[in-house]
């Protein structure tokens, strides 16, 4: 008996072109988007017409729950203000707090390269052990590989996070009005030029560091003061600040204006951003944020921010307009604008 022919495939419609895959697309930018949403989504996610987050909130078996997932390289291993494995836990509970989540475990694996000293491996244990001590979240279980000397770069960390939803707070870009402000949590650039003077890549001394950190006592505050007005959040990694909002701006279909004199900038991160031509909202961030707010509960979000502990240099720093519509506008300190696209290409690679 024949069970006839089998129901013919459904190839997703690919619209990567790329040859091959190059550094620029792990920087977070144009490169990324189009690796993700033209080669990886018609597959993964065929169904889907909305904007792809950081963070899925899904309902299983009627329980709600939060999840994300990350991988961290960063080079070197251990930088002024972290490490790799401290990097891995507040980078993770970052993508669970501005989806609206509490963050509560997470699973990682390491990728260990033959030959890394043990006491190096302990150091980045305790580091993920304090960092989750740190940030309320447990570590819940794991797995661990070890590959042959020199494929690794001494280790990698993956990362798997669950989070329990929020109450009160509803993440959406197409939930964002004219009007709305967009509020920033501090100073932007500081981890990813932390990690090229680490690199010794600059001659240029600073006394900076990196911003890692976990930004859920941030989040948690804000909602408890402006929940129902929140619309957005995203935490700026890789791209930088003008990238989240460039695909904010994209989602949304309305225009993103920030004013420079408003944007917190430590001096040593503008420097070493004019000697290298970089602009900082293309800098990679590690422990801050941006919100999207209604704006009769902007000043009440900017209040509970800024009375929280590390958030005492968070500003309004825009507002969303019908102009100009999915791009990014930024209102220069000598009066002029000047557009800020998404990042292109990777001038700071393996910054996470």
């Amino acid at each position: 008996m024949s069970a006839g022919p089998k129901p013919a495939k459904v190839v997703p419609k690919i619209r990567f072109r790329d040859p091959q895959i190059e550094m620029a697309h792990g920087a977070g930018g144009k490169a990324s988007r189009r690796l993700v949403e033209g080669l990886f989504a018609p597959f993964f996610f065929p169904a889907s017409t909305g904007p792809l987050a950081d963070a899925a909130h899904l309902k299983i078996n009627g329980a709600q729950m939060a999840v994300t997932t990350d991988s961290f390289v960063v080079k070197p291993l251990v930088f002024p203000g972290g490490s790799i494995g401290e990097l891995a836990v507040n980078g993770t509970v970052n993508d669970l707090a501005v989806s609206g989540a509490k963050p509560e475990a997470i699973v990682l694996t390491l990728i260990l390269e033959a030959g890394l000293r043990t006491e190096i491996l302990q150091a980045e244990i305790e580091a993920i052990a304090s960092a989750a001590q740190i940030a309320g979240v447990r570590i819940a279980g794991g797995d661990t590989k070890v590959v042959e000397h020199g494929k690794a770069d001494s280790m990698y960390v993956t990362t798997t996070g669950l989070g329990s939803p929020l109450p009160s707070v509803e993440i959406n870009p197409q939930s964002v009005r004219p009007g709305d402000k967009v509020l920033l949590s501090g100073p932007i650039g500081d981890h990813g030029i932390t990690i090229l003077l680490a690199r010794g890549d600059l001659e240029m001394e600073g006394d900076l560091y990196s911003d890692t950190r976990s930004v859920f006592p941030l989040v948690e505050a804000m909602v408890r003061a402006a929940g129902p007005g929140i619309r957005w959040m995203r935490d700026p990694t890789r791209g930088g600040v003008a990238t989240s909002l460039n695909e904010l701006a994209r989602d949304c279909g309305l225009g993103v204006v920030l004013s420079e004199s408003s944007i917190p900038v430590h001096d040593a991160v503008r420097g070493a951003c004019e000697l290298l031509g970089l602009d900082p909202l293309h800098i990679a961030n590690e422990g801050q944020f941006l919100a999207v707010v209604a704006p009769e509960l902007a000043g009440a979000a900017l209040k509970a921010l800024q009375q929280t502990p590390g958030g005492e240099e968070a500003r309004v720093i825009g507002e969303i307009r019908e102009q100009p519509a999915g791009s990014v506008l930024v209102t220069t300190l000598y009066g002029g604008s000047r557009i800020v696209d998404m990042l292109v290409g990777d001038p700071l690679p393996r910054i996470c």
